[in-house]
Order: C-alpha cells, then structure tokens, then sequence
C-alpha cells in the first residue's frame, strides 16, 4: 500500500524525521508509537502531503508521492485525520461529513449515501446531524473527523492521536470504531500516545524516538517487550 524510504522532514531549519523507513501492507493497521516530539505528526503530515520532505521518498504502488500537494495525494484515498481534527465548528455536523467527499471529486447521489453510511457507524451524530459542530463534546466532535474522513472511501486512513483529550470511556468507544474498520479490512496507520489501546488493536507497530524508529515489529511482541513495557507502560 505504501512504503517510506529514508525520509527526513521537519520545519524550516528544524528537521524532526531523520531518515524514517517503514512501510504499510494494504489491509493492516500498523501503529506508530512515541512521546511527545518523537515525530509522529510530522511522518503522517508529510506522508499526506502537508508537509514537503527534504530528503526520501513515499511510494503508492510504483509512484513517488512525496512532495504532491495535499489535495493531490487526498484524491488517491490517503486520508489525515489530523490531531486537533481540522473541523468547521460553524458547520453543521451533515455540512462537516459532506466535505469528506470533495477531494475524491464524489456525484451527489454517491456523498449522499456515503454520509448515511457514516450515520449508521455514527447514530449519535445522525440525532445531531444539524447542529453545529462546535456545540458537539470533544468525543462528539472526534466521531464527526472520523466519519467525515470515511465518507471519502479511503485507502488508506492516518489517525493522528485520536483519543487526546478523551475521558475513558470515550476512548473506548473510540476503538470500537477503529476496531469495526479493521474488521471490515480498512487500512490504517494510527498515531497513538495510548499504547495499550493501540498495540491491543494493531498488526505491527514502529516506536519513533527522536525522529528515528527505535522499535518495530509485530504488535504483541512489542507489546510483551521489556522497553515497551518500562517506558510507556510503567511496569
């Protein structure tokens, strides 16, 4: 599905990404762990085009995509649902979904039946359909950034830190969702400080430090390591 060879980023005179390799197989969900700082933001950034790299390459299939503008590499599928989750909070939550669909250039009979699908994955937001967005709780406004990427059909969808800023509860309901599209074969890569949550649900997992991977592998084998357990866990 994708694959990341030797990729340095960052911003102006900064560079975060310091040759990151790794690579996604088409219907895995692959998780990237680390702290704060560790460059998880920026690899998804630059991976879907927000950001230009300095040095590397990112190739769909036999094409190197880095340094396509963002609404090129959208339009292929690849999908950010950015930290922070990028809505319009004077937007209806139906308004929201729809713009899911612009980069894949959708008919209007086709959004329409994809923003009814994201309703039936969402029922609590088909109830709240005509509010605006920044009336909506955090956990609220997390399913709309959710299912208003999924209206778009991606290929491959990137979650920035889903879960930030959520009661636990939420976060659970949260990984519900995730866990129903992985189940359905969606494509996923998932940055994600909530270790336990996204070993518990990943195929294999990168551990970023410092802008370097410091561990990969299959994700309960990470999640049995020692580091993995001492550093982010706390046993």
């Amino acid at each position: 599905m994708l694959k990341v060879i030797n990729l340095q980023a960052g911003y102006g005179a900064l560079n975060i990404l310091d040759g990151v390799s790794l690579h996604i197989d088409a219907g895995e969900v692959v998780a990237l762990l680390g702290g704060n700082g560790a460059g998880k933001s920026t690899l998804l950034k630059t991976i879907s085009g927000l950001l230009a790299p300095s040095e590397g390459r990112i190739l769909h299939g036999e094409r190197n995509i880095a340094g396509w503008p963002a609404e090129r590499i959208a339009a292929l599928g690849i999908t950010l649902v950015p930290e922070g989750r990028g809505l319009f909070p004077g937007m209806s939550v139906r308004d929201n979904l729809r713009l899911g669909g612009y980069a894949r250039r959708m008919g209007a009979r086709k959004l329409r039946e994809n923003v009814e699908k994201a309703f039936d994955l969402f029922p609590a937001l088909r109830e709240r359909r005509a509010e605006q967005v920044g009336n909506l709780s955090g956990g609220q406004q997390q399913m709309v950034a959710l299912a208003r990427a999924l209206v778009g059909e991606p290929a491959l969808l990137l979650l920035d830190e889903p879960s930030t800023g959520l009661a636990p509860l939420l976060v659970a309901e949260l990984f519900e969702k995730i866990t129903h599209l992985k189940q359905a074969g969606m494509t996923l890569m998932l940055a994600e400080q909530n270790v336990q949550h996204a070993l518990r649900i990943a195929d294999r997992a990168y551990v970023l430090e410092n802008g370097r991977i410091a561990l990969d592998g299959p994700a309960p084998t990470l999640m049995s390591s020692e580091a993995i357990q001492h550093v982010y866990l706390g046993l």
